[in-house]
């Protein structure tokens, strides 16, 4: 085994330090939105709540599972993540594939478009009239006309350039078309990059809350992080009327509904994760 120098030594402690450091700055208000919500009312408002939760109790669970209404929006949340990210990935995919083709015409003004979206844009209000008067205020309208975003098709086009031209040419020449070329080629060999595309698309849908919250006209639509905006709202009229007679504080409970809209990233996330630098690293080598 080789034996390190002692400068070597010394910048790996450090290393590891920082490293350890910055996780639990990450990994703390995970913890306390956890502890706050299911710690007891006076111990929480006393300020004994620091990482560990006080006085144990469940009750803003109970009141949140028994709520239809969040369920519906968790439902609501999920399906424009789950169609979303699939839309959104569709059509990334298949223009970053076509603008990879030297074959292309104006192959370099389309380019030009794509990457001058993400410089300039129209502006709030002249989206929102845009969106209005193609009628996005229902669910589909949500999927399809957030369905894109240029610095994705960016990172999936350059990713493809990658991809050296001699396989791509001997499967022209074994006979497969463009579609079989793309499924069998081009996809298999782009997991990392597909998979970090896909997890900055899932998380934007997840995290959704602007667009939906002007646009949407029907509650039963709302996804969770409109319907979480809306409860704690609400609940806090609530809290300021009756808030003595409760065995929680205010807090803990928008605490709880804040911890339930993250697990499913918190599952989902560490599956991803090992893609995620890989994808992004190899994704900007070519221009």
């Amino acid at each position: 085994m080789e034996r390190l120098s002692r400068s070597e030594v010394i910048f790996k402690g450090i290393s590891y330090a920082l490293v350890t450091i910055f996780a639990l700055a990450a990994l703390y208000p995970v913890i306390y939105a956890f502890s706050a919500s299911i710690s007891g009312k006076v111990e929480y408002e006393a300020g004994h709540v620091i990482l560990w939760p006080r006085g144990v109790n469940f009750e803003v669970y109970k009141l949140i599972y028994n709520d239809k209404g969040f369920w519906i929006s968790y439902i609501n949340t999920l399906f424009y993540t789950v169609f979303g990210t699939i839309w959104s990935m569709f059509v990334s995919v298949t223009g970053a594939y076509v603008l990879t083709k030297n074959r292309l015409l104006f192959k370099k003004q389309f380019n030009l478009f794509v990457v001058f979206t993400m410089w300039f844009n129209a502006g709030i209000i002249p989206m929102y009239l845009n969106y209005v008067n193609m009628n996005v205020n229902n669910r589909w309208g949500i999927v399809v006309a957030f369905g894109v975003q240029a610095y994705n098709i960016i990172l999936l086009r350059n990713y493809f350039s990658a991809i050296p031209m001699e396989i791509e040419e001997a499967g022209l020449v074994d006979g497969v078309n463009e579609f079989q070329l793309l499924a069998k080629i081009f996809l298999p060999m782009s997991k990392a990059a597909l998979a970090t595309v896909t997890l900055f698309y899932a998380t934007t849908r997840w995290n959704g809350y602007f667009w939906a919250r002007i646009l949407l006209t029907d509650p039963l639509e709302l996804p969770l992080q409109v319907y979480m905006r809306i409860l704690v709202e609400n609940y806090q009229a609530m809290i300021d009327d009756m808030g003595d007679f409760l065995p929680y504080a205010a807090d803990s409970y928008a605490y709880a509904i804040l911890v339930c809209s993250i697990i499913p990233v918190l599952i989902i996330y560490p599956y991803i994760q090992k893609y995620f630098s890989k994808g992004v690293n190899m994704g900007g080598v070519k221009g």
